[in-house]
């Protein structure tokens, strides 16, 4: 996953037993992390599994520009993801770093 020049955002996704993982998987499964892949300006979106907790998935997403998150955040997808994480009743926890040096 490139990020050089670019805005990357950690989702820490925790829940009981397994939600986490399941929500990921039927994130997968549902062809909804690629439809994520496929936006304007993503440049990666990728789960990771934490092998410190087995209640916690990382979503590591990564986006050209600001621009392009809005896009997202405003997109119908969006609300299939919320769905999601409703029904996984899972928390989150979000970090957002930006380039050192944009230009």
């Amino acid at each position: 996953m490139v990020c050089a020049v670019s805005i990357m955002i950690h989702i820490y996704y925790t829940g009981h037993g397994n939600a986490a993982r399941e929500f990921a998987q039927e994130m997968v499964s549902s062809g909804l992390a690629e439809a994520v892949r496929a936006e304007e300006g993503c440049l990666g979106y990728e789960y990771f599994f934490p092998m410190g907790s087995s209640q916690t998935v990382l979503l590591v997403d990564c986006w050209r520009d600001q621009t392009a998150i809005d896009l997202h955040h405003k997109s119908p997808m969006m609300d299939r993801i919320a769905q999601l994480r409703k029904k996984y009743r899972l928390h989150m926890r979000v970090e957002r770093y930006l380039p050192e040096n944009p230009s």
